[in-house]
């Protein structure tokens, strides 16, 4: 294949490329209009920070012991300061001063020293570049991995912004964003020295990206263009043009198009089955689209956080869902970035943030309670 085939192939989605693209009209119907009548869904715990007024969240990342599940983590950034790890009822275990820590994530399995750790990684804004840490599954204690430079060389990637983590055919992916839209896909080894890493793959869109999510079983990239629309991107062939599978349209999904996530779970027939789940941040919601194999997504429906005890979800940025019981949750759970979280209005919708107020932090929701909200087992 040419170059300039490849280009067209790959680095896409700007209207100068429009012809190598797969068009929202061939692939998404026509959007149903969004009444008032989004349900709400509480929140069930949110972070505690009591060391640092002023934490500047951004992105979650959950994680459980599939043996035992009361054994959990929740993992957060802080955009000017580092990465979190709280236990399940929002308390702070460990905190690393390591950076402007953006988006992170994590994949089990990844042996260092002959030992299966859990892999934890997040862009990091200022070194630009990757920083990983290790989680001990035996003792649930969280230590410093090592940094993984992205470049700052003129005309290079620049500073990385969104991130995201795949397991695909045994290789651990680190998948790094930036504000133009192009997205870098690495390889992770363990070296006898640290961490290394090797690019696989680069992908393009026509404006600035950040939320992504991995779809491990079946390798495919979906990446969130903040104004724009959710492309997904073939792994195992990386030549091939995206889908666009969603378009902000101002009714399903409000721009930006923040964070995204995928929840499996079992319908109450027992069919298997996955969800993409989109912040909708321009409106406080969360989107929702059942993820069928080979077809475009289905959608769903749309939920916000709030009319519990706990001050509503607004402005939402990153998000992460743990598929199994995780604590408390039997089902699995979702967690999310709240804006503002001195805003104590009930409803999202009616929330005003303090726009003096830097205080922000993660809300946790049960997944049980968005699937009744949506009827999904109706």
């Amino acid at each position: 294949m040419s170059f300039s085939t490849r280009l067209c192939a790959v680095l896409l989605a700007s209207a100068a490329l429009a012809g190598c693209t797969q068009s929202a009209s061939d692939q998404q119907p026509e959007a149903t209009v969004v009444t008032d009548t989004v349900p709400l869904v509480p929140a069930r715990v949110e972070t505690r920070v009591t060391t640092d007024a002023t934490v500047d969240a951004d992105d979650p990342a959950l994680w459980a012991d599939a043996n035992d599940p009361s054994r959990a983590l929740w993992f957060g950034t802080d955009k000017s300061d580092g990465l979190y790890v709280h236990a399940m009822d929002g308390t702070v275990k460990q905190f690393f001063p390591d950076g402007p820590m953006n988006n992170v994530d994590l994949r089990e399995g990844f042996v260092v020293d002959g030992k299966p750790q859990v892999l934890v990684a997040a862009s990091e804004r200022e070194k630009f570049g990757i920083m990983t840490w290790l989680l001990d599954p035996a003792t649930l204690e969280v230590r410093r991995y090592g940094f993984l430079p992205t470049g700052r060389e003129a005309g290079g990637f620049g500073e990385p912004y969104g991130f995201c983590m795949g397991l695909v055919n045994g290789e651990y992916l680190a998948l790094v964003n930036n504000k133009d839209g192009e997205a870098r896909v690495f390889a992770i080894t363990a070296g006898p020295n640290g961490p290394t890493m090797e690019q696989r793959h680069r992908f393009k869109v026509g404006s600035q990206t950040e939320g992504c999510v991995v779809d491990d079983a079946n390798g495919h990239f979906y990446l969130g263009e903040e104004d724009v629309a959710i492309w997904r991107f073939d792994l195992a062939a990386p030549e091939t043009p995206p889908v666009q599978i969603a378009t902000a349209d101002g009714t399903r999904l409000v721009d930006d198009i923040e964070g995204l996530t995928l929840m499996r779970d079992k319908a109450a027939d027992g069919t298997d089955r996955t969800f993409l789940i989109a912040s909708s941040q321009g409106d406080n919601a969360f989107g929702v689209f059942r993820l069928v194999q080979d077809q475009m997504p289905q959608w769903v429906g749309r939920f916000r956080v709030g009319g519990g005890t706990i001050d509503p979800v607004t402005e939402t940025d990153g998000l992460s869902a743990w598929s199994g019981p995780i604590g408390a949750y039997s089902e699995g759970a979702i967690a999310m970035h709240d804006h503002c979280d001195s805003d104590t209005a009930e409803d999202p919708a009616e929330s005003v943030c303090d726009g003096d107020s830097k205080q922000q932090n993660y809300k946790l929701v049960d997944w049980r309670d968005v699937k009744a909200a949506l009827g999904l087992d109706r």
